[in-house]
């Protein structure tokens, strides 16, 4: 126990914090806020309202603080409570405390006028009785007018509904975190889940999974891996396969994981799911785990079935436990059995089949095997025939046999035993074609020797006389004598029957004891360990026997276990966290516990009371029941045979019809000796065990008889093996899977919601959330709270610690003070009470939104211009450094192409004179001495001739060069004088245009200056006399290729054709001008009115037409000439250059 000082009990820090929030609020809220909250009641407790620096409790403080004074017993006994007003009393031990469980409900009676102000959804009744979601309109007295999703409006009583969620909490992963916690709700949440195909809900520890009907891509590997890493939190087996692990690792406790539903529901499979986590954490695939996962294969075939709600339903219970290592690793396996349906292997109903194992052998079975053991199809055997049903629909029971014999040989069990066990199986379906024959009327019967009988005798290992003897014949014992009895029709069958239940059942028990010899062979055990229950859930039939009885108290056990662990986790959170609770009670469900298990009363007690008459009938056992069982309230009796039993999760009709035969269950001494006498391995060692288990000096319920247990009723045995299993799940840490069967068709993506509500109620799921009702559903830690809400605070207050943070905003809401609960590190609100608070919230995330939203689009905006202009300016940049790097490139190739044009040119011209050196020194070469006389000789008659032929050469090549030049320069005067007139009729094709445009001017003014256009017609004619100068203007450049010469009017030679087509071109302009002129006055003279009327608009728009037309082609042809000048000059220099060379 913590010591505090008087002061600190007297008066904690955050009272006294509360105490100068609440003055300071007084004196600065304006006017226009509302009231402040009530005031919470100061507790007395050192655990209420602790300081921020306070620690949690711990185990080591437990172990290591003194013994608490009376004081501080005094201060804990003192402690007061602020739950709610209708918490305040103590539960009464032996009061249920659902008997409380609306105690929540009067908080919505407070809020009715809350959800018709603001007009908020609401749950009601429809006229079938369905809930519907709707909307409150009006109330009128105690009725209300609520619109319901269809758009149409019902009125229902005020205290019929029931509050809906807000739609932030629709489809929440846990349904604690509903702000309101009722069926329709809770049912809602989990249909909008599975609709989606979100199988998995979380409700507080228990984990609802409902059944797909489906491949639901959620799980493999990939899944594994992100819940062992905890990358994903949402619900999944594999996270309670994960916390199982990690708690067992951690803490060194044994945990159990506990998995109910009715039939069709998916234990099975989600029972594999787990199985299949737990082996890949527990070393992957291969050794241990492999036969750990290869087991299941076996249990299915020998101990599922097809019943008219699940083509795979287990008519068994399991626990299957798991051994783990220090390090993390499988180390072993043990499974135990629990209540196989017996009557399966005999008796079917319409629609359904016998166990998987019998279809499957006569489909997947060899030729040799199907020779051996004589087998034929399974329709030809009465037992499997009886229902009409043989097979189910896309499965394939010959590959279902071929997986049976590898998970066999998988698990270590030999060839040999393997033809043991199918031999069995033989016998079992020849003992069903056994027929019997009356031979009197006192209905005796003897045995139809045939081919069943020999098979069977042949089976088991016994001769068909003996097995015959055994089926029809029964030893009495009178006095000192022993009488044999012939029985009749109805005792024989029985007989049989009961001689292949007890095969049957014997076969499947061995075959556990050998897969647990197989799983802990060599293995060490460290005791930790995850056990896995695989149990019928509770299921009322329209006809319920014994088995659905046993199955029924099964369920009463384990929901007491589930009760006792959920209130157990509530509570020790609320004392840990040091709020204001009492401890409440949970002995929930004790009364229907005893109407079971009491003693000399109770109904497994008196039934194996009955069961000792052997002329006893099911009306003496419902009359004995009803003697004395009236005065309980969970047993009521019915006339025909039959009494109802109120269970936790309803009342069940049972009729007692074979009661007591099924749970006498006896094997007959002729049969037990049968077997014990027979030649085969398997028959002996079933009896040999019966009688070691009878024989057995720790059995509580042993006998003096030699076969003494079969005294020993199934229910008695049932009732022992189930103590067995709860002191075994007492030991562990539990975890609960409920199992939901959606619809009854077993097809996907339907949810019916009468029968899920059922099943909700049944496996305790709706007990969970009204459990929950009780205390707190919604928590939040400190540091959520603050920072979720911390917006309601001014700025000088976001700076402080997150409990003093989440007191203050507590005070800006309208919440109850005993509606909220401070612990050390969380808030708890009861149920409905963070609605106001999101309201509030979702309204300032919308104002935020829409601000920021603005914001950014300003932002982005400018951003966005921003950007724009870097990029300008960067591409402008790159662009000029692009041109720049182009021309460097283009500059140094021309000084390349340079460099290399001057290299050619001077080694050409080197190549020219070293040709003219040598002629030259050959010319003057010495002659040979052979002949240098005559060589000589005509050496000086030639050589005056030589060199002056070379000297007129010479004469003749400086005379043209010269000439060249005149001629060149003649030519570039000539291309100047062109270029200057080209520059000349530019220019007047501009005042040409001028004038044109002064011309149409003078046309929009026509009509106005009509008598001055006659003076300036007779002007107009004296100018054409004296010289008309077109309004057209030329370009210098068209008139620049002239005939003339730059010294007078005498006409340049050009180089082959060059000369003639300029003087063409100066000839056309020539021409073009003449016409151009006379046009523009024929133009004038119809504008003045001296000719035919003509729109001169439209004339002139016309000649300008064409004048355009002409000047465009008269350009280009140009440009052609003047190329050519400029080449000839070229041909010119590079001849000048060459003629040098000659």
């Amino acid at each position: 126990m913590l010591s505090v000082s008087p002061s600190s009990i007297a008066r904690s820090s955050l009272e006294e914090m509360l105490e100068s929030l609440r003055q300071r609020d007084e004196n600065d809220v304006p006017k226009d806020m509302p009231p402040a909250l009530p005031p919470r009641p100061k507790p007395t407790s050192r655990a209420r309202l602790p300081s921020t620096k306070r620690r949690l409790p711990s185990l080591e403080d437990d172990e290591s603080r003194p013994a608490q004074s009376s004081s501080d017993c005094s201060l804990e006994g003192e402690r007061v409570r602020t739950f709610g007003p209708k918490r305040v009393k103590e539960m009464e031990a032996g009061e249920s405390p659902y008997a409380v469980a609306g105690s929540n409900e009067s908080r919505w009676d407070d809020k009715l006028g809350y959800f018709i102000e603001k007009k908020l959804h609401v749950w009601c009744r429809s006229g079938d009785g369905h809930w519907e979601s709707g909307q409150i309109q009006s109330t009128s007295g105690e009725k209300a007018s609520v619109l319901l999703s269809d758009k149409s409006v019902v009125t229902v009583p005020i205290q019929e509904l029931l509050p809906a969620n807000p739609h932030i909490l629709e489809g929440v992963d846990d349904l604690v975190q509903l702000s309101y916690l009722n069926e329709p709700s809770v049912l809602h949440n989990i249909r909008c889940r599975y609709l989606q195909d979100i199988i998995y809900t979380k409700a507080g520890p228990v984990l609802v999974a409902v059944n797909p009907f489906k491949d639901v891509k959620i799980y493999g590997h990939d899944y594994v891996t992100a819940y062992r890493q905890k990358l994903l939190d949402s619900p999944h087996a594999y996270a309670i396969a994960n916390e199982a692990y990690d708690k067992m690792m951690a803490d060194e406790t044994n945990q159990s994981i506990i998995i109910s539903g009715e039939s069709g529901a998916g234990k099975t499979e989600t029972a594999k799911i787990v199985m299949q986590y737990l082996a890949v954490l527990g070393g992957g695939s291969g050794g241990i785990e492999s036969e750990v996962l290869q087991t299941s294969y076996i249990l299915e075939a020998f101990g599922n079935a097809k019943t008219a709600r699940n083509d795979n339903s287990s008519r068994f219970g399991k626990l299957i436990e798991i051994h783990f290592s220090a390090s993390g690793q499988i180390c072993g396996a043990k499974i135990k059995t629990f209540l196989l349906e017996k009557s399966r292997v005999v008796q079917l109903t319409l629609g359904e089949r016998s166990y998987h194992i019998f279809y499957q052998l006569c489909s997947g079975a060899s030729s040799a095997l199907r020779g051996r053991l004589r087998l034929k199809k399974a329709s030809d055997y009465k037992y499997l025939n009886q229902s009409d049903c043989l097979e189910i629909h896309i499965i394939d029971d010959a590959q279902k046999f071929h997986t049976l014999m590898g998970a066999l040989d998988t698990v270590r069990i030999c060839k040999e035993d393997q033809e043991h066990v199918f031999e069995m199986l033989a016998a079992v379906l020849w003992l069903g074609n056994i027929s019997f024959l009356v031979t009197d009327n006192q209905n005796h019967i003897e045995v139809v020797a045939d081919e069943a009988v020999t098979n069977a005798a042949s089976l088991i290992g016994c001769s068909e006389p003996e097995l015959v003897l055994a089926l029809s014949t029964r030893k009495i014992q009178a006095g000192k004598d022993e009488v044999t009895r012939r029985l009749t029709l109805q005792q024989a069958i029985d007989a049989r029957d009961a001689l292949a239940k007890f095969i049957y059942v014997s076969l499947f028990d061995w075959l556990i004891e050998e897969i647990n010899s197989s799983l802990t062979m060599g293995k060490h055990n460290t005791g930790q360990s995850i056990s896995i229950l695989d149990f019928y859930g509770y299921e009322p039939l329209k006809k319920n026997s014994f088995q659905q009885f046993c199955v029924n108290y099964a369920n009463e056990r384990l929901q007491q276990h589930f009760n006792r662990h959920l209130f157990k986790l509530e509570q020790e959170e609320y004392e840990l966290d040091g709020i204001d609770w009492t401890k409440v009670g949970f002995e929930d469900n004790e009364d229907c516990l005893n109407l079971f298990e009491k003693k000399p009363i109770g109904l497994i007690s008196l039934l194996d009371e009955i069961s000792n008459f052997p002329k006893a009938t099911n009306l003496t056992l419902v009359a004995k029941l009803k003697q004395h069982l009236n005065a309980n309230h969970c047993f009521k009796g019915e006339r025909g045979g039959s009494f109802i039993i109120r269970h936790n999760a309803g009342e069940v009709l049972y009729d007692t019809e074979d009661f007591l035969k099924k749970n006498r269950e006896s094997l007959h001494s002729e049969s037990i000796q049968l077997l014990s006498l027979c030649t085969s391995r398997f028959p002996q060692y079933f009896t040999s065990t019966m009688l070691k288990q009878s024989q057995n000096p720790e059995s509580k319920f042993m006998q003096s008889s030699t076969f003494a247990c079969q005294k020993q009723t199934v229910g008695t045995k049932f009732k022992v093996q189930l103590f067995e299993l709860m002191q075994h799940l007492e030991s562990t840490k539990p975890h609960f899977i409920r199992c939901i069967k959606p619809n009854s068709k077993q097809i996907p993506a339907v949810f019916q919601n009468d029968l899920a509500l059922e099943q909700l109620r049944c496996n305790g799921v709706l007990e969970v959330v009204r459990i929950s009702k009780l205390g707190y559903p919604i928590r939040m830690t400190h540091q959520e709270f603050a920072t979720r809400y911390r917006f309601v605070l001014p700025e000088n207050m976001a700076c402080q610690d997150h409990l003093s943070m989440s007191i203050a905003i507590l005070q800006q809401f309208d919440i109850f003070p005993e509606m909220y609960q401070v612990g050390y590190t969380k808030l708890y609100f009861g149920a409905g009470q963070i609605v106001a608070l999101e309201d509030v919230r979702k309204q300032f995330l919308q104002g935020t939104l829409e601000v920021q939203k603005l914001t950014r689009a300003r932002r982005a905006r400018l951003d966005f211009h921003e950007l724009k202009g870097i990029v300008v300016r960067l591409q402008s940049y790159v662009r000029g450094k692009s041109a720049r790097k182009e021309y460097n490139v283009l500059k140094k190739q021309h000084k390349s192409v340079v460099q290399i044009q001057s290299a050619i040119r001077g080694w050409l011209t080197r190549k020219n004179f070293g040709h003219l050196w040598n002629s030259k020194k050959s010319t003057v070469s010495k002659p040979k001495p052979g002949r240098r006389m005559s060589e000589s000789k005509d050496l000086s008659e030639t050589l005056p001739s030589v060199v002056e032929e070379l000297q007129k050469a010479v004469s003749m090549a400086e005379a043209t060069l010269g000439h060249k030049e005149k001629e060149n320069m003649a030519l570039r005067e000539q291309v100047r004088k062109y270029e200057a007139r080209k520059l000349e009729y530019e220019s007047k094709m501009k005042s040409m245009e001028e004038m044109w445009q002064k011309q149409t001017s003078l046309q929009l003014n026509l009509a106005a200056a009509k008598n001055s256009l006659i003076t300036d017609n007779a002007a107009g004619r004296s100018g054409k006399r004296n010289g008309f100068q077109s309004p057209l203007s030329y370009d210098s450049e068209d008139t620049s290729m002239g005939t003339h010469t730059p010294g007078g009017n005498t006409p340049i030679r050009f180089f082959n054709n060059g000369a003639n087509s300029l003087n063409t071109l100066t000839n056309e302009f020539e021409q073009r001008k003449r016409n151009f002129d006379d046009q523009v006055l024929a133009i004038v003279e119809v504008k003045t009115g001296n000719s035919p009327p003509v729109n001169p608009v439209e004339e002139f728009r016309r000649l300008r037409r064409m004048f355009d037309a002409w000047k465009k082609d008269y350009k280009a042809r140009l440009k052609e000439e003047k190329a050519k000048a400029h080449r000839i000059e070229g041909e010119k220099h590079r001849r000048r250059w060459w003629g040098m060379r000659k």
